[in-house]
C-alpha cells in the first residue's frame, strides 16, 4: 500500500491545563475524500492547525509521503503542496477572482515592469479562467468582485484557489455551512472533482449525511485521540455517532486505533 500523503502519528497538544490532542493520529491517501469528524472539543480545529502548519505540536510525526516533516508555518505546509479552504474562505471582497486567487502569490510582468513591481494582470486572468473552467465552475462576470457574487460562487473560488496551488492535500473546512440546497449540491460535486484529480481531500463537518454521502473514508477524533476509522460503504450514522460519544460498541465494521 503507498504512504499517505499526508499523516499524523501520535501528535500531542496542550494549551495551559488543556490536552486538546493526545496522541491523535490520522492519515490522508491519494485520491480520496477522507472525513475527519467528532463532537466540540474532540480536537479536530487543534490538530488541522498542526497539519497544516497554523501550529507546531508539543510532540508527535509529521510526515508527508512518508518523509518527515515539520511545518513551523501555513507558508511551509503549502510549499509541501499542503492548502486550506477556511470556513470563513479568506477571500478578499472587493477583488475579484484573479486577484483572490493569485493573492500573495501575484505575479509580475517581464522585463523592467516587472522590476518595477508591475502585476501581470492579462495572465493571472487567463490562468484563473482556466481554473475555473477546468472545474465547472460558472461565473456571468469574472471581473466582478467577490462581495458581488453567491454563497456557493464564493466557495466556489476558494476551492479553486486552493486546488490551483495544492499538490498533495486540501482541507477543506465546513465547505457547505450557510449554504442552500442547491449551492450545497454544486460544492459536494466540485468537492468530489478535486478528489478526482488526485489530491486528498481532508473534509471538515458537522453534517452526517454529508459525510456519508461523499466520504471514501472517516477518521472519528474523541477528547483529542483517534478512536476509530471507517470505511464510509460500511458506516452507518449511528455508527459515527456512537463512536464520537464514546457509546461504540462491538460488532460494528471498523479499524479501532485507540
Amino acid at each position: 500500500m503507498p504512504d499517505p500523503l499526508l499523516e499524523a502519528r501520535n501528535i500531542r497538544k496542550r494549551f495551559d491545563h488543556v490536552d486538546a490532542l493526545r496522541g491523535a493520529d490520522f492519515s490522508a491517501y491519494a485520491g480520496e475524500i477522507v472525513s475527519l469528524i467528532g463532537d466540540n472539543g474532540a480536537g479536530k480545529s487543534t490538530l488541522v492547525k498542526v497539519l497544516s502548519g497554523a501550529l507546531r505540536p508539543d510532540s508527535g510525526e509529521l510526515l508527508v509521503d512518508g518523509e518527515h516533516v515539520s511545518f513551523a508555518s501555513p507558508t511551509a505546509a503549502q510549499a509541501a503542496g499542503i492548502e486550506t479552504v477556511y470556513q470563513d474562505l479568506a477571500l478578499a471582497p472587493a477583488l475579484g477572482p484573479a486577484a483572490n486567487l493569485y493573492m500573495g502569490r501575484e505575479l509580475t510582468r517581464t522585463g523592467p515592469l516587472g522590476r518595477l513591481g508591475f502585476l501581470d494582470k492579462g495572465t493571472m486572468r487567463d490562468n484563473t479562467v482556466r481554473e475555473l473552467a477546468s472545474l465547472g465552475v460558472k461565473l456571468a462576470d469574472l471581473d466582478a468582485p467577490i462581495s458581488t457574487l453567491s454563497g456557493g460562487q464564493r466557495q466556489s473560488v476558494a476551492i479553486c484557489r486552493a486546488v490551483a496551488w495544492a499538490r498533495r492535500v486540501v482541507f477543506m473546512d465546513e465547505p457547505t455551512a450557510a449554504l442552500g440546497v442547491v449551492q450545497t449540491r454544486r460544492v459536494l460535486d466540485l468537492i468530489r472533482q478535486v478528489r478526482d484529480r488526485g489530491l486528498a481531500v481532508v473534509l471538515i463537518t458537522h453534517s452526517m449525511p454529508q459525510v456519508l454521502e461523499v466520504s471514501d473514508r472517516i477518521e472519528v477524533l474523541r477528547l483529542g485521540s483517534r478512536v476509530a476509522r471507517f470505511q464510509a460503504g460500511e458506516a452507518k450514522a449511528e455508527d459515527l455517532v456512537a463512536a464520537m460519544t464514546g457509546l461504540l460498541t462491538h460488532g460494528v465494521t471498523l479499524e479501532e486505533t485507540v
